[in-house]
């Protein structure tokens, strides 16, 4: 049967922000963009700028402005005259640190109340003054804006990749091929599990999704299928790193092994391994020669044991037989038989066997010794440089070594990733001394001499628009396979070369940027940002306060109303928790970190929450049971995740057989349904 529907569980009262005026102070790129991005959350936006330029980078942004004053904002008439008195919150951000920190006192001064977010590299001195000042903080737009390009760097199957409460959390986006274990085996929601959270699901040949963070649960996963998903690290020791855990070369021993005899011609595929391992050992000849002796050794080794096991006089064990070929391999032909009289006479092809085992022993160890010398001469001149020889293969190639150029190379080595950079002045030998560094004015005619033709990246991020673009392009015409990232600072430019090179990855620090600065200026903690599918995702911690639009929100409601992704949950006094549950209900004081786009943010901000078009049918109570323990059990089921109280889940099971009269969002709705099957009811999703 059919009832009225009963209005969903509401949360405590929400109070509108006392203020929306915000104030932008310079207006250079990252400013126009901070105000673009303000606007998104519809408030109003004034500005201040010394001396505007003729024409602006974003055309929007003269309508966008609701009052622009010429002036400098670090007096105080300028910033009376602008409306500081009724900001929420003051963006600083010209290019000169010291006007920046000089205008947030003023506006301290005249405004206590009001936020201030200021651009600024200082970071000690920030601190120091978020502890005096309050509602205060700084960013440096270099360091928001590399954490992008390294990820970048990475390929496109890592997306992000960032740290939270000791752990290691990376974004993988994965192709499903034919075959693969998840294909035609697994829906989308079987792969949530306590250290991984699906973000995105794209069917093949559909386009995305129009929200973040919403894709159907229930859909199978099929052949030529895009997931995008969130996962956590054990520990430091990611894959990111290529470092092996304990074991794990075993256990790699192990599964190609077995690779190996699935085939259907194993002793082919294993010649093909060695030939390919020879070839690549080609431009080495060191390999080779390892390869030579390694091969030849244990060929010896096995030889020589089993005929002197067999054909010795003297009966003796096989492992004396070993111990005496490991003595003739190492120069020792006097120890075995200088001045010993055998009972029985020792065959001559033997003796004559053993001379020659310790002929090519001597030879072998002196090998050793000269490729031991080698390496030590090479990592004393290696030593003396200061800075380790270029990558083979399967390296980023850093242009440009600026501010953002050495925050990319520094995350890239926490990753593991090999790497060399490129550079038009000399760097002091304490900066980033383990990468390798090339100088040069022409840094398109290095290109080759840095392995390109065997990189994973160039990433170019100069300060040079153009000499970016030129680089990259140089790139691309000698390897097309390389992964290519380009630095710009014009929102039109690289909107431009994005459409005319759609494999090659262009990123607008400015934009970038100023979207954690928007965000910030609304009271969250911007902690690192990701970009993917051009598309700016922002790791934000939120702290819950009594009157916020989290207060008293499931985090069923918070992920799929806002369009967000909760990653960690933390209740005061209480330990952090990694992609927490659906069901937790959010409270005052409690610390909340989502993953979130801009427009998730602002719904958050206004607590625009998405619709709720979802129902849970009923067709038919299991039969031959305890009807009231199960009414009993189907309560407690429906106030757990649709968040409502006893006496309410009890009004809407009075319903059933029939449709709850609850709306509910589609991943509560199928996950409702999925349990109450479980209970033994014949239970459905229906949309509205």
């Amino acid at each position: 049967m059919y009832g009225s529907p009963l209005p969903a569980p509401a949360p405590g009262p929400i109070a509108a922000p006392p203020l929306d005026h915000f104030l932008v102070c310079g207006l250079g790129s990252l400013g126009e963009h901070c105000v673009m991005n303000l606007k998104q959350f519809g408030v109003e936006v004034s500005a201040i700028e010394q001396s505007p330029p003729p024409t602006w980078e974003i055309p929007e942004l003269a309508t966008a402005l609701t009052h622009l004053v010429v002036g400098d904002c670090r007096q105080a008439e300028t910033l009376k005259q602008a409306g500081i008195d009724r900001c929420r919150a003051i963006l600083l951000v010209t290019s000169d640190e010291q006007v920046n920190l000089e205008a947030a006192f003023a506006a301290r001064l005249l405004n206590p109340q009001v936020r201030v977010v200021v651009r600024s590299a200082k970071q000690e001195l920030n601190q120091l003054l978020a502890e005096h000042l309050q509602n205060y903080v700084a960013f440096e737009p270099t360091q928001l804006s590399a954490d992008a390009f390294a990820v970048a760097a990475l390929g496109n199957d890592t997306l992000g990749y960032f740290q939270l409460e000791e752990q290691f959390l990376r974004v993988t986006r994965q192709h499903i091929p034919p075959g693969h274990p998840w294909c035609n085996q697994r829906q989308v929601q079987d792969l949530n599990t306590r250290r991984r959270r699906v973000l995105a699901h794209w069917p093949a040949g559909f386009p995305t999704s129009e929200h973040f963070y919403q894709w159907d649960p229930e859909a199978l996963i099929g052949a030529g299928d895009t997931l995008i998903y969130i996962e956590t690290e054990a520990d430091r020791r990611s894959s990111l790193g290529n470092r092996l855990k304990p074991r794990a070369w075993l256990q790699r021993a192990i599964a190609y092994w077995q690779e190996l005899l699935s085939t259907p011609r194993p002793l082919a595929h294993l010649r093909q391994q060695i030939y390919s391992l020879w070839q690549q050992g080609a431009a080495h000849q060191i390999q080779r020669v390892v390869i030579v002796c390694a091969l030849t050794i244990v060929t010896l080794l096995f030889l020589g044991t089993t005929l002197i096991y067999q054909y010795f006089p003297a009966p003796i064990s096989r492992y004396e037989a070993f111990q005496a070929t490991v003595v003739l391999l190492l120069g020792g032909y006097g120890d075995i038989f200088g001045g010993v009289e055998l009972t029985d006479p020792l065959p001559r092809w033997l003796q004559s066997f053993s001379l020659g085992l310790t002929l090519i022993g001597t030879v072998f160890v002196g090998v050793v010794y000269a490729l031991l010398t080698e390496k030590l001469l090479t990592a004393q001149f290696q030593f003396l440089a200061r800075r380790p020889p270029i990558p083979t293969q399967g390296h980023t190639i850093i242009i440009g070594l600026g501010r953002v150029g050495r925050q990319v190379a520094t995350r890239l080595q926490q990753f593991k990733q090999p790497l060399v950079g490129v550079h038009s002045s000399p760097l002091p030998a304490d900066t980033l001394p383990q990468m390798p560094l090339v100088i040069t004015q022409d840094m398109t005619q290095v290109l080759p001499r840095l392995n390109l033709m065997t990189a994973k990246s160039v990433v170019a991020v100069t300060e040079d628009e153009l000499a970016n673009l030129e680089a990259v392009l140089t790139a691309r015409a000698a390897h097309a396979n390389a992964n290519l990232v380009i630095r710009t600072y014009n929102r039109r430019f690289a909107e431009n070369i994005g459409r005319l090179f759609p494999d090659a990855q262009v990123l607008c620090a400015s934009e970038l940027a100023a979207q954690a600065f928007a965000t910030a200026a609304f009271g969250e903690n911007v902690l690192t940002l990701l970009y993917f599918d051009r598309s700016t995702i922002l790791v934000t911690e939120y702290q819950v306060e009594t009157h916020d639009t989290l207060n008293q929100r499931l985090l069923a409601e918070v992920a799929y109303g806002y369009g967000v992704v909760p990653i960690l949950h933390q209740r005061s006094g209480q330990t952090a928790t990694l992609l927490p549950k659906d069901e937790l209900r959010l409270q005052a004081g409690d610390r909340l970190i989502v993953l979130a786009t801009i427009e998730g943010l602002q719904r958050i901000e206004q607590g625009n929450l998405l619709p709720r078009q979802w129902y849970v049918h009923i067709d038919r109570l299991p039969l031959g049971a305890d009807h009231n323990i199960l009414a009993e059990e189907a309560r407690t089921i429906v106030a757990l995740i649709a968040g409502c109280r006893i006496n309410e889940a009890i009004a809407l099971m009075q319903h059933s057989p029939g449709t709850l009269p609850l709306p509910l969002y589609r991943h509560q709705a199928q996950r409702l349904a999925k349990r109450l099957r479980r209970a033994g009811f014949q239970a459905r999703v229906v949309q509205s």
